[in-house]
């Protein structure tokens, strides 16, 4: 049986997958705040070690850079270790590829049903062309599979953590902005993702002077998630100055998406992964695509990537579970 991971700020996800990749026999979501390291996490869900099943292999996807089998999680107080991680589940080796990875793998295999074409008419395809993965959540990760005549070669990135780049007057003025409260250096990262959304929204209230309705502004203070609230309200049109966060914030995912897909010249398509994506469905069929397209000489290029975003949340799991089987 095959243990695998799609671990990210705000969520652990674990599996145990059959032998060849093709069946779950079990999986559960833990919150990751909950755990000290990936190694409790593991043991809250397999349980008592004489309950255990056999594994015959392991692999993780996480959110950071994996740099010779280690990797300190970027939204995590979490350093994980592929040797420790071997040991502790008694395996000759344990694999950690970037979370990112771990979803352009499970998506290229993915049904149709779990896929929203955004642009174009079909899917990515699965071969045939590079393809570009970005998902904006806790942080903002991107990762490419490279086709090098045979097979998708998966290459992690920390995309992410490259310079916002403002557009307009503005974008200039919510890096501005960002900057200010940051004390700093801005990142896409800082924009594009659900820090980004409560970030972009305090701009449009405090710098550009949007009213809000005393219900409302309570409303998104009052909730757990702050962000994912103001993202509901946006879609919803109850808020003008949450309708102008999701719209501002859709466009800069459709520019960025489009450089990522220009700097790795992805004509197999790419994915749009995260739930974020798939909350925004509506306003991102508004807003993406004039952005991503928006490439100078490079537009008529741009036009024919198709762009689709992956709805299943379980994506990882699945690219995790074929990288474990061999599968890539």
């Amino acid at each position: 049986m095959l243990l695998v991971g799609d671990i990210g700020g705000t969520n652990t996800r674990l599996a145990l997958f059959s032998k060849d990749a093709t069946k779950v026999e079990h999986q559960d979501v833990l919150p990751s705040a909950e755990h000290p390291s990936l190694s409790s996490a593991i043991d809250a869900f397999l349980g008592p070690k004489k309950k255990r099943p056999h594994l015959s292999g392991a692999t993780f996807g996480i959110a950071g850079p994996v740099i010779r089998g280690r990797v300190r999680a970027t939204n995590l107080p979490w350093v994980v270790d592929e040797r420790v991680l071997a040991r502790q589940l008694g395996l000759k080796h344990v694999t950690l590829i970037n979370d990112l990875v771990a979803l352009a793998l499970g998506a290229v295999a993915a049904k149709r049903k779990d896929l929203h074409v955004l642009l174009g008419t079909k899917p990515p395809r699965g071969s045939g062309g590079n393809i570009v993965v970005i998902a904006a959540g806790t942080g903002l990760g991107e990762a490419a599979l490279v086709w090098d005549g045979k097979r998708l070669v998966p290459c992690g990135g920390e995309g992410g953590h490259s310079e916002f780049a403002p557009r307009s007057d503005l974008e200039w003025e919510l890096r501005a902005f960002i900057a200010e409260r940051i004390g700093g250096r801005v990142s896409c990262e800082r924009v594009l993702s659900g820090p980004g959304i409560g970030t972009i929204y305090d701009f449009f209230r405090q710098k550009r002077g949007v009213k809000e309705a005393a219900a409302i502004a309570h409303q998104i203070e009052d909730a757990k998630d702050r962000n994912a609230m103001i993202g509901e309200l946006g879609t919803a049109k109850k808020s003008d100055a949450c309708v102008q966060t999701l719209a501002l914030f859709a466009g800069i995912y459709g520019a960025e998406a489009g450089n990522l897909a220009l700097k790795f010249l992805a004509t197999g398509g790419v994915f749009l992964a995260g739930k974020i994506a798939s909350a925004m469905v509506p306003i991102l069929g508004h807003r993406f695509a004039p952005a991503f397209v928006d490439k100078g000489r490079m537009s008529t290029l741009l036009q024919q990537i198709p762009v689709a975003i992956v709805k299943s949340s379980s994506i990882g799991l699945h690219g995790s579970a074929r990288h474990a089987a061999g599968l890539t």
